[in-house]
């Protein structure tokens, strides 16, 4: 069984024992949260939209991601910025899904 989740503007399809990093989500490590369900299929049947179907996880860590390098140039004007950006992530693993 598989559902598909939203969380920090973005879908995933997830499934029961699934580890992945999301944005950064108010919760204390430790603590279980409940996602936002969009579809639940069993392999032959999905169903969209259903009310009663839910999705639970449990927070694992507080993360954050590789560093970007942000590299602006302007040709023959001694024009050079260099700036870093590094993601705030939540490490999440689904621990049940129920359909409704």
């Amino acid at each position: 069984m598989f559902a598909v989740v939203r969380t920090g503007g973005k879908q995933y399809k997830v499934a029961k024992s699934d580890r992945f990093e999301v944005a950064r989500m108010d919760a204390k490590e430790g603590s279980s949260i409940d996602l936002e369900v969009l579809m639940t299929s069993d392999g032959k049947d999905a169903k969209i939209g259903e009310k009663g179907a839910k999705v639970t996880a449990k927070v694992l860590e507080h993360t954050r991601g590789d560093k970007i390098v942000v590299f602006k140039k302007k040709r023959r004007q001694n024009y050079r910025r260099t700036a870093g950006h590094r993601q705030d992530l939540t490490v999440i693993e689904i621990t049940d899904i129920k359909a409704a």
